[in-house]
């Protein structure tokens, strides 16, 4: 098993969901890191408050949107969350807005996600690879790209 996969615990992942602006997006990311034990509610406002402080550069390809917040005590163990949108949002990124993929990122440290986010980063390096995560319908389908 993958890291992804083993990163993207049950009730991780969220498909075709509705989210007028992109804090509902977040949230929703949130709470499939929630569901699946990764963090608690107090992260999901964490990833929120550093977007308002930070601006919108957790979107970093086009289409496709990673909120995360420092490791804090609100995370309970490393993991990722999957969210497609039935419509995009923006998140206010000149370039790569809107969005309609998040994946929210949870560390426990700074060292233990960089290996996650290289099996991320080689994943994303196909260039359907976002298209193929909208036009997927089930949890199995998305499960099995990773």
């Amino acid at each position: 098993m993958s890291l992804l996969q083993r990163a993207l615990g049950d009730g991780s992942i969220l498909l075709n969901q509705s989210a007028t602006e992109w804090r509902q997006a977040v949230r929703l990311a949130g709470a499939g890191l929630v569901a699946s034990g990764r963090t608690t509610a107090e992260y999901t406002e964490a990833m929120i408050a550093t977007i308002e402080e930070l601006g919108p550069y957790v979107v970093i390809a086009p289409g496709l949107a990673m909120p995360h917040a420092r490791p804090n005590d609100s995370v309970l163990e490393t993991g990722m969350s999957l969210v497609t949108l039935a419509e995009p949002v923006s998140f206010g990124h000149t370039k790569n807005d809107p969005v309609r993929v998040v994946f929210g990122l949870a560390a426990l440290d700074h060292d233990k996600h960089l290996e996650l986010l290289s099996e991320f980063a080689a994943q994303f390096s196909h260039p359907d690879f976002v298209n193929t995560l909208l036009t997927s319908s089930t949890e199995g389908e998305i499960r099995s790209l990773f």
